[in-house]
Order: C-alpha cells, then structure tokens, then sequence
C-alpha cells in the first residue's frame, strides 16, 4: 500500500497570520533570478525534451509564469502555458475547458508523458490533474501550493468567497453547489482526497515566510518530496533555489518513467541519456 500521499487537513476556508506585506520583496527574487548562473542554465542538468504545463496561481493569467517558461525552453524541455487566461473559475471547468485540450498538444508533441508545475492554487490543480491522468502525467511540483486546505491571509479568503459568489452565479446548475470548497464532490475535489499514484514523481516547494497561505498546508510530510526555500509566496515563481530544485527533480525524473508514444511509434535511444531502455517502468 502507497503511503506517500498526505491527507487534507481542512475543507473549509480558514483565516492565516501571516505577513502578507513582505510580498512586496518578491520583487528582489526577480532581480535575483536574473543575476544566477542557474538562469542561464550553467550548472544544470539538461533536459530530455519532454513538455512542461505550467499552471498559475490564484487570480492571475499565465503570463507572469514567462520567465519560468523560457527558462525551461533554455535548459532542454518543451514548456507549454496552461491557456489559463484567469484563474478565477471553477477549477473542475479549468481542467476540462483549458487544461485537458493543454495537455493532450503537449503529449501529441512529444509522444511522452508530461510534467506539470503549478504555482500557488495551480499546484493543487497540478495534483488533481496527476491524480487523475496518472498515465500521461510523469511528475508534478507545485510551489507554495495549500493542497491541504486554504489557511491563507483574510484578504485571500474574501477573494475567494467572492469569485466563488461569482461562479455559482455564472454558471447556476451548470456546477455543484458545493463549487470552490473542499466540500465539492467534483472530480477535482475528489482526486485530491487520494494520494498521488506512485508512477507519478511529486514536489512540493514551500517557503516559511509565505504571506498568502500558511506554509505548513503546503508540504506532504515526506522529506524525499518536501523542499523548504527562502523566499515569498509570489517570488517562488521567480527563486532561484526553486530553479535549481525544479531542474534537479525533473531531471531525475527522465530515466524513472514510462513515455508515451503514439501507437506503433518506437522512441529513439537518444531521446535517453542513460540508454534505450532505462526510461521503460514496469506496467
């Protein structure tokens, strides 16, 4: 029996102390990013060209995530936006209006399994999507992600109650009445309730200065997968001790997984560094 997997703490939305003005030094993180060597992809594994589906946060597009995509474009793998315009919807809806259509272009593409890295609440949907895909989905790191339950600062939990006022408003019958909390019977909601399939690779980065979510809602408890950074909430998608711990998982990831392959389409040996045959897993 997998025991890797971490339950969910709370369903409903809870109130955090935490200092959300020292977001602001996000900023610095950005400048820093800027000025690493890891940026430019100097002492960092190489990727084998597999995609990327990145997921943003809570109320943002998929924009702010571009340095983060051209980075990975950089150092070897396909990096794929989640076509997110506004994530303030129904995360249920999300994965099957934008993300589904996503992911299926990145495995056309590649022909591989995909890896997803979602920031903030794209991370709990990162882990949703892998704990329902676990056969086209290789790995998945989510940073500064509460997927145990939304303790978060009280400006954050009003927004919330708000765009979810919003979408029950919008949508009508269209969704549950339970839609955007823990509470939900949706297969989002659901996924979550399970641990992630073994055959897929999970990370969770978190910082413990976080001014947005209690940080301890954000880790798994399992210190193979569980990696602690300086940094804040916003500025995980711009640290470059996250760069570095996203190079180094995904890279270990490369020879540990299946590929996906169109019928009948062999993989070539070099799409491996370690060989033809060490990216096959069993099953």
């Amino acid at each position: 029996m997998d025991n890797r997997g971490p339950s969910i703490l709370t369903r409903d939305y809870q109130k955090a102390n935490v200092p959300i003005f020292s977001e602001v030094l996000f900023a610095v993180e950005l400048v820093l990013l800027h000025a690493a060597p890891v940026y430019y992809g100097l002492g960092t594994p190489h990727g084998d060209g597999s995609a990327v589906v990145l997921i943003p946060g809570f109320l943002c597009p998929d924009h702010y995530l571009f340095p983060l995509n051209k980075w990975l474009g950089r150092i070897g793998y396909q990096p794929f936006f989640s076509g997110i315009n506004f994530n303030a919807e129904c995360p249920n809806l999300l994965i099957q209006r934008c993300l589904s259509e996503t992911i299926e272009k990145a495995l056309a593409k590649t022909g591989r399994r995909i890896h997803l890295i979602g920031h903030s609440l794209g991370g709990i949907i990162a882990r949703s999507i892998a704990g329902q895909r676990p056969r086209d989905i290789a790995s998945v790191i989510t940073l500064a992600a509460p997927f145990r339950g939304t303790v978060a600062h009280s400006g954050v939990v009003r927004a919330a109650e708000t765009v979810r006022r919003r979408i029950l408003k919008r949508h009508g019958s269209g969704v549950l009445p339970g839609c955007y909390t823990g509470h939900c019977t949706c297969d989002f909601v659901d996924s979550l309730q399970r641990r992630v399939p073994p055959s897929v690779v999970e990370t969770a980065v978190y910082t413990r200065d976080d001014g947005v979510v209690d940080w301890q809602y954000c880790k798994t408890d399992n210190p193979e997968a569980d990696f602690p950074v300086s940094g804040t909430h916003i500025g995980l998608a711009f640290n470059p001790s996250v760069y570095t711990i996203i190079a180094n998982r995904l890279a270990q990831t490369h020879c540990a997984q299946s590929k996906r392959r169109p019928k009948g389409v062999r993989a070539h040996p070099s799409l491996c560094p370690r060989g033809p045959r060490c990216g096959e897993f069993p099953g």
